[in-house]
């Protein structure tokens, strides 16, 4: 993969052999992200689970004490009480089977997470094969297969993410924006972290957290000391 010059001209100032300190990763993704527009920062996790086994997946979510920096869409399934409940709560969109052939059939797709409360995850099922590929189906470890819809879109509103082993045993999380200041994204990084340690699966053996990487949208990766972060 051929980068730009301004990609080239950041990697500059990153030793790739180096394993850095939280702090001066988060220092070195801000000053590499050069982009015309403000850039996500993300973390990859090398995990040394293996998904394919039931007792060693990771899946959850945690609330980045100074947000994303993202507005969020919210989609949520809920009938009468819990339907208003949604709306005053600030959901985007609130609906039941409505929605169901708006998003089979016209593919709409115009939010980024969906809560549900128990009794639509029949109605919800259906949409399976389109919300499952693109990470959106509710899930009662991610908190949004609930009864308390208040609480979920609240969560959601202030910053909270999901977290999941992709096919490689990766986890792929964004913790803010490069705008962040470095005790912001500190901060927001800190919370991951002591989540994803709080979900180390007991059936692990071995280093649970390989590889920690930090970068921003267009910039390259910065290591970080996964000693540092357990």
């Amino acid at each position: 993969m051929k980068h730009g010059k301004k990609y080239v001209e950041a990697a500059k100032a990153i030793d790739r052999a180096a394993l850095y300190d939280p702090e001066e990763a988060i220092a070195l993704v801000k000053k590499t992200a050069t982009a015309k527009f403000d850039e996500t920062v993300e973390v990859h996790v090398r995990t040394g689970c293996d998904g394919r086994h039931a007792d060693q997946q990771v899946r959850g979510a945690v609330v980045l004490p100074n947000g994303t920096g993202k507005t969020v869409r919210v989609l949520v399934f809920a009938k009468g009480a819990k339907a208003e409940e949604a709306q005053a709560a600030g959901a985007d969109y609130v609906g039941e089977m409505d929605l169901v052939p708006r998003i089979q059939n016209e593919g709409w797709l115009d939010f980024d997470v969906v809560v549900a409360t128990p009794d639509m995850m029949g109605v919800v099922g259906r949409l399976g094969r389109i919300l499952g590929p693109k990470g959106l189906m509710p899930n009662p470890k991610a908190g949004t297969v609930t009864m308390d819809v208040t609480k979920a879109i609240q969560d959601i509103k202030a910053g909270k993410i999901e977290y999941r082993l992709d096919k490689s045993n990766i986890i792929h999380v964004p913790i803010g924006k490069a705008s962040f200041s470095e005790e912001q994204l500190k901060e927001n990084f800190d919370a991951l972290m002591e989540a994803l340690n709080k979900a180390r699966p007991s059936a692990v053996k071995g280093a649970y957290l390989r590889t920690v990487t930090m970068a921003s949208t267009m910039g390259p990766g910065v290591k970080v000391n996964p000693l540092k972060v357990q």
